[in-house]
C-alpha cells in the first residue's frame, strides 16, 4: 500500500529512504526533498539502502559527511555532491546520526547494525541466525563487483580484450601476450590500458581471475586447490593473497558464506 508522506513527523524514530530506478527522478522531487530537510533534525536516525543516498545528498543532508552508495554508483555520487566524501569499499557508513549502505542487501547488514544498537547484541545475532547471514560481514562491497572498467571501454581493442582474457584465464596472460592479442606494442597497449581502464593489466587480470575463482566457490563443490588451477593462478598460496587484496576474505571463509550449500561443504586442510 502507497500511504502519503506524514505531515508531522513526530513520532518518527529511524527514517530510511530506499534506491532503485526511479531515485534520481525522487531526488529532483521538490516535495521529497522539503520534507527530508525538515524531518532530518527531529528524527534520531536517518538512513539510506542502495542509491537512497541521492535523495539524502539532494537534501544537503550527507554534505560535508562521508557516505557509501551502490559501488556502481559511487563515482556519480561523488561527481554530482562533490562536498560529500563517497567511500566505495565499506557495506555501511555512518556519520552523525545519518547511516548510508551499499547495495540492497546491504541494507540487510545496516539493519542488524540498527537493531544491534536498539536491542543488544544477543537479539541481533538471533535475527541474524534466522535470515542466515553475517551479523558482521567480512570484507567490504569491493567483493560484489567486477572489472567493468575493462568490459565498458569505448574501444574496440579492449572490449575485446576483456573477453579473451575471460577465455583464457588459465594461460598466459601477460602484458606481451596480450598486447600481442591486442596487435600493439607491450609499451603502447599498457599506456592505453591503464589512460583507459585506471589499472595495470596485470591488476586487471588477477581480478578477473578473483571474479573466475569467487563464481566456482559459489557455485560447484569442487576443492579450492582446483578451483586456483582453472582460474589460472600459479598455486593454491597465489589465490589466498590474491583473494586477501582483493575480497578482504580468504576462499575458504567466502564459500562458507556465500555457496548454496555451504553448511554441508568442508574443505579437507583449513586455511593460513
Amino acid at each position: 500500500m502507497t500511504r502519503p508522506l506524514p505531515v508531522d513527523v513526530e513520532g518518527i524514530d529511524t527514517l530510511i529512504i530506499g534506491g532503485g530506478p526511479g531515485v534520481h527522478r525522487a531526488a529532483t522531487d521538490p516535495r521529497l526533498i522539503a520534507f527530508f530537510r525538515s524531518a532530518a533534525p527531529h528524527v534520531r536516525r536517518v538512513c539510506s539502502v542502495c542509491t537512497g543516498a541521492f535523495v539524502l545528498a539532494a537534501a544537503d543532508l550527507l554534505a560535508g559527511r562521508r557516505a557509501t552508495t551502490h559501488w556502481g554508483s559511487c563515482d556519480l555520487l561523488r561527481t554530482r555532491y562533490p562536498d560529500v566524501t563517497v567511500e566505495v569499499d565499506p557495506v555501511f557508513v555512518h556519520d552523525r546520526g545519518i547511516w548510508t549502505s551499499a547495495g540492497v542487501t546491504a541494507g540487510i547488514d545496516l539493519a542488524l547494525t540498527l537493531l544491534e544498537d536498539d536491542l543488544g547484541h544477543r537479539e541481533a545475532m538471533r535475527v541474524a541466525r534466522r535470515l542466515v547471514v553475517f551479523l558482521k560481514r567480512p570484507g567490504g562491497q569491493a567483493q560484489f563487483s567486477v572489472p567493468l572498467s575493462v568490459q565498458s571501454s569505448d574501444h574496440p581493442a579492449f572490449e575485446e580484450i576483456s573477453a579473451w582474457i575471460q577465455d583464457n584465464l588459465g594461460g598466459d596472460l601477460r602484458v606481451e601476450r596480450l598486447a600481442e592479442q591486442a596487435k600493439m606494442s607491450p609499451r603502447t597497449f599498457a599506456r592505453m590500458f591503464r589512460k583507459r581502464t585506471g589499472q595495470s593489466p596485470g591488476k586487471t587480470v588477477e581480478e578477473f581471475r578473483v571474479e573466475a575463482a569467487r563464481r566456482a566457490l559459489e557455485e560447484s563443490e569442487a576443492r579450492i586447490k582446483e578451483i586456483a588451477a582453472r582460474a589460472g593462478f600459479q598455486s593454491e598460496e597465489h589465490m589466498r593473497r590474491a583473494f586477501r587484496r582483493r575480497l578482504s576474505v580468504l576462499p575458504n571463509e567466502y564459500r562458507v558464506r556465500f555457496h548454496a550449500g555451504a553448511g554441508q561443504l568442508r574443505e579437507p586442510r583449513a586455511e593460513r
